[in-house]
Formats: structure tokens, sequence, C-alpha cells
């Protein structure tokens, strides 16, 4: 059956399992002097080293957190609390991750003024509006490479050039889908995670530029260069860096495949009577296939899809727990009735021609028939007639 929800959580790659088996009873701690220590660092540092390779960095730049949340939170607040004495203005774009969203609130509660870069209707951030915001006290930027719920992808390099103060790139939903230099983008901090490129969950990691720096938020024993206290998960880390290396030699091809499974998903889902895409029809990932359905809810979608073994999501897996409507959506625009029917469709390594069909062939049938209870859509149905 078809699992189209890789935004929210992808399989990890049995070549990834197979490279993390040794370490789950490899007893050595990475900081311990002796041989089974060493070989603990060694696994790590080949992994910083894989991680460094995928996104043209140096393996010094590389520090490993539990994930692209933490990653997140270590950039924003991390580095704002760092320079402070530089200024306390911070700029966030308003369809960043909720993880970007909290830690610009916190920081709101310590002192710090917070401005949001706002997006146009198809979530390109207005490069006018982001440079009038900027001040003279402005620390930090932070703006994401692809947005997961909507597929949009920015151009980093042009916010750079708008950009003279730090800049931070959440690179999450952008790493192994499309091209991620951190010499291109010129990012100064870039937030990566590992569930996101087939690795395994509870493992991710900050590239931050040489020169550029941050104070830990989680204080231990000198851990990552004294900046992610905690003993690390050697298994954890070795799977990351086993993905991607993958990822480095395959994303390529595998975006090729996965663009044409999408555009052929989108075109099939817009034939259907007041279906919309969310997110630029362009400039947006080759997995992302986001769409709204007009009169009904999305949830109701989900819930018959999966009846059906479809699975997909209606936006962040980090937000689905509320009943507000997705702040990346009414930030683009929609109306609550709009963001509330909307559903994200994401494509993966193993998606395939008969998941399409599948869908394809399920879900007008669920369309009309949630619809046919709707009191809005027979309302306009009858006021058409």
């Amino acid at each position: 059956m078809p699992y189209l929800d890789y935004v929210a959580g992808a399989p990890v790659d049995e070549r990834v399992v197979e490279a993390m088996l040794p370490y789950f009873k490899h007893p050595g701690n990475p900081s311990s002097v002796h041989s089974k220590g060493f070989e603990a660092r060694n696994a790590i540092e080949d992994a910083r080293t894989k991680v460094a390779s995928l996104i043209n960095a140096d393996s010094s730049e590389i520090v490993f957190t539990s994930g692209a949340t933490e990653s997140n939170n270590l950039a924003i607040i991390g580095y704002a609390m760092r320079n402070k004495n530089r200024g306390k203005h911070i700029v966030v774009s308003a369809i960043e991750h909720i993880s970007i969203i909290n830690a610009a609130k916190f920081l709101m509660k310590n002192g710090f003024e917070v401005d949001y870069a706002p997006v146009d209707g198809h979530g390109k951030v207005k490069l006018n509006e982001l440079e009038s915001i900027i001040r003279d006290d402005t620390i930090l930027v932070s703006v994401q490479h692809a947005n997961p719920e909507i597929g949009t992808i920015q151009n980093i390099e042009e916010i750079r050039d708008v950009v003279d103060c730090a800049l931070h790139v959440d690179a999450t939903a952008s790493l192994g889908k499309i091209e991620v230099d951190v010499q291109k983008l010129g990012a100064d901090l870039v937030t990566l995670s590992s569930n996101d490129i087939y690795g395994p969950r509870g493992v991710g990691a900050l590239y931050i530029r040489k020169g550029v720096r941050v104070n830990p938020l989680i204080l231990g024993g000198g851990q990552e260069r004294g900046l992610r206290g905690g003993t690390e998960s050697v298994a954890g880390i070795v799977g990351f860096g086993k993905a991607a290396e993958i990822a480095e030699k395959e994303w390529r091809d595998e975006a090729e495949r996965l663009r044409v499974l999408r555009d052929r998903l989108a075109e099939g889902l817009l034939r259907i009577e007041d279906t919309f895409l969310n997110g630029h029809p362009e400039d947006r990932l080759p997995n992302n296939v986001s769409v709204r359905f007009s009169y009904i809810e999305g949830e109701s979608i989900l819930l018959s899809m999966d009846m059906e073994g479809i699975q997909a999501s209606t936006g962040s897996a980090c937000t689905s727990k509320t009943l507000q409507p997705s702040h990346v959506l009414m930030a683009i625009g929609l109306k609550h009735e709009e963001a509330h029917g909307s559903v994200v469709f994401s494509l993966g390594r193993w998606s395939s021609e008969e998941d399409v069909s599948y869908v394809l062939e399920k879900l007008p049938g669920i369309v009309e028939r949630l619809r046919m209870m709707s009191p809005l859509y027979m309302k306009r149905k009858k006021g058409g007639e």
C-alpha cells in the first residue's frame, strides 16, 4: 500500500541498518582512552567526514545533535546568546519550521526582538521586504532552504546577497532531494537531519562555518568540541554517515525519478474539481505534492485514505496535534477553510508508479463522498444548478 508521508518519517535504508548493526553492541565510549574507545571515535569521525562531503563542508564544521529540532535550537538560540553583545534583533521567515518559530519566541522572552519576513502566495520570501526588515543590530537571519509542507525552494543565494549578518538555513527538507552546497549557499549555519535521507531517527547535525561562534545548549563533558554535551550515539551517527554516503551518490538520479512521479500525481489530483496546488509550481522539491481540496477537511481525507492503505499528511508532523491551521498555509495567504482542506503527499526512495496509480484510482471517490456530506459543497452545488 502507498506510503506517501516521507516528509514526516522515512524508512531506514537496509544498507544503513547493516552499517549500524556492529555498533549496537560495541562497548566503546568515544571519549575513552583505549582501543574500544578509539574504534568508536574513529567511526564517528568517519561519519562526520561523509556528512561534510555531502554538503561540501569541512568535517570540523559538523556538530552532531539529536535531530533537526535540536540543530535549529542550537543555531538560533546558541548563536543569539553568544553574539548578543553585537545586537539583539533576529529575522526569521514566516514559514519556518515550528522549532525555529518557538526558538524565536524563547528569545523574545529573553530580551531579543524578532521580525518575520513575509512570503508571497507561492511561499517565496519577499526579498525587498526582507531587506527592509534588516537593521544595524540584526545579528541573524533564518530561512529554510525548502519548505516541507508546500515544497517551495528558496533562492538562498539571492537571500545571501541582501543579508549582511549571519545566515542560518534549515536544509532538513532539501538534503538529499536537491543540491545542498554550503559554499554556494553562503550560509553560516545549516541544519541537517538523518531520517530525511533514510538514516535513523534521533540523529541530526548542524554545520557551523569556521569562525562562527555559538553557545552550547547542552552542557556536558566537552563532546562535539564542547558544543553538544553527552555521550554520542555511535550507532546512530554511523547510520547518518552511511545515509549521507548513499545520498551523495544517488540523490540526482533519485530526484529525477521522483520528479516524474510527482508531476504525474499532481496532474492527476488537479483534475479533481476544485482542487488546487499549494506552493511554487516550478521551484519545488521533486518529491512534494501539496494540494487543497475545497469544501472538505484534510483530516477526513487522511482517515479515509488510511482505510484504503494510503498514508499522507496535512502538514508538519510536529504541529499535527493542534487543531490550528498551518502557519505556513496562512502565511501564503490561504483562508482558514482552504488551509484545513490541504493534504501533503511526499514521495520517497520506495515510491512507485503503482503507488501513484493507486492513489489516483482511490482519491477521486473519497473526495466525492466527503463532499457529498459537506453542507458548503451541497449549497454550492444547488446554487450552481
